[in-house]
């Protein structure tokens, strides 16, 4: 079974959508086998945006991810990387089509409510690097 490491951004606590989404989640089939609601800092937000940090955007970035709590999910099931990342929409709202989780509650680009894996092998990273050995 692939697993996928899923966050929901500080928007997404923010507005109250964090049921919604995760209905969205499970409507769709998956699994979610861990679950948290938690602070990010600095230090955590430059190793998982890394590809990020030397670009003019990343400050504000830092700033957003740190102005409230986030929910961190593994979520399993068949092609689920794939899935979730059909299931949330582009990263850029405005290209985010209806039926999408960007598409239909994002509102800028910054504010684009969740993150997913891209891969296998980011995924593992990722569910390491916020859950340990889970």
């Amino acid at each position: 079974m692939e697993r996928s490491y899923v966050m929901l951004k500080p928007d997404a606590c923010e507005r109250k959508l964090i049921g919604r989404i995760i209905s969205r989640i499970e409507d769709k089939g998956y699994k979610i086998t861990n679950m948290k609601m938690m602070y990010l800092n600095e230090k955590i937000l430059r190793e998982h945006y890394a590809h990020l940090v030397d670009k003019p955007f990343f400050p504000n970035l830092v700033e957003f991810m740190t102005s409230g709590p986030v929910v961190g999910m593994i979520v399993e099931g068949e092609d689920v990387i794939k899935g979730i990342r059909i299931l949330m929409g582009p990263t850029n709202w405005y290209e985010a089509l209806p039926g999408t989780i960007r598409g239909d509650f994002a509102n800028t680009t910054t504010c684009n409510l969740i993150h997913g894996s891209d891969s296998v092998e980011s995924a593992e990273i990722e569910i390491k690097r916020f859950f340990g050995n889970a």
